[in-house]
């Protein structure tokens, strides 16, 4: 193992032993999988998984959490949070993220305290402190920790110690709630949710991978990691796509010249700023 990661493990691992008992607020993604495996490796019972179901998780993503905590072997509580019974939340303002997070943070605590956790933490790394994330608010003021962050611990970083680690999240492609496909201000529903869900698993299904289905009322916008380009790039493929999205809801179908990108929405925050 490359000395430089090896060095931030040991931080990791020495800053998660002095906490003493943590409850990860786990995804089953890529950061909370590595962090709740190596927390589970230093506490034991006294690390715990929380992981919170609602209409912007997907239920694939939350059945291969339940799969890679049985892997793991850690304690596991699947809890409810939905995000649109909060109140400001469906709205979809730019900080949208601190009203959902704020709302699974006091029902981690919860958790924790029923369990005789005296921690919580997010899978927040050290690439985070770069982008905007009004989430991290939510995280201050309800006192959740961020070991990764503390570690210095990038995503990087953290696929390559998975991979090491034998975790299956190593490559695993990011993914972020459903919520964030639709442009702010325009108001979040059910029905879009589940448009882009369907969408989306529809594209996996193809064998897709690193995607994106944003939501611009009847126009779907899809984004795609580099290496998917080629293969969408066939025409009865194309057509297959168009046919199916229009079926799901959308009256046209788009596809993103620029690719696949983290945080594409706050695009227009940046040009609002200049």
């Amino acid at each position: 193992m490359d000395e430089i990661l090896q060095q931030k493990l040991n931080v990791l691992k020495s800053y998660i032993k002095e906490l003493g008992s943590l409850a990860v607020a786990y995804s089953g993604g890529v950061d909370s999988t590595f962090l709740i495996k190596v927390a589970y490796d230093v506490l034991g019972d006294k690390a715990l998984a929380v992981t919170a179901r609602s209409s912007t998780y997907p239920e694939r993503e939350f059945n291969e959490a339940i799969k890679y905590i049985q892997e793991i072997g850690a304690r596991h509580i699947a809890i409810t949070s939905e995000e649109l019974d909060v109140d400001g939340f469906s709205s979809n303002p730019i900080d949208r993220c601190y009203y959902c997070k704020k709302e699974l943070f006091q029902k981690v605590w919860k958790v924790a305290k029923e369990n005789g956790i005296d921690h919580i933490a997010d899978g927040s790394n050290y690439d985070d402190l770069n982008d905007y994330r009004p989430g991290m608010k939510a995280a201050q003021e309800l006192k959740v920790v961020s070991p990764l962050k503390f570690a210095k611990l990038t995503k990087k970083d953290i696929r390559a110690l998975s991979k090491e680690m034998g975790l299956p999240t190593w490559n695993k492609p990011s993914f972020a709630c459903l919520a964030s496909r639709i442009p702010y201000g325009q108001l979040i529903t059910r029905e879009k949710l589940s448009m882009i869900d369907k969408a989306e698993n529809f594209l996996i299904e193809l064998g897709f991978r690193q995607l994106r289905v944003r939501h611009h009322g009847n126009i779907a916008r899809i984004e795609l990691g580099e290496k998917d380009y080629e293969k969408i790039l066939n025409r009865d493929l194309m057509k297959k796509i168009a046919a199916k999205l229009k079926d799901i809801g959308f009256t046209y179908v788009t596809l993103d010249l620029e690719g696949y990108r983290t945080g594409s929405m706050n695009e227009v925050l940046k040009e609002n700023t200049q």
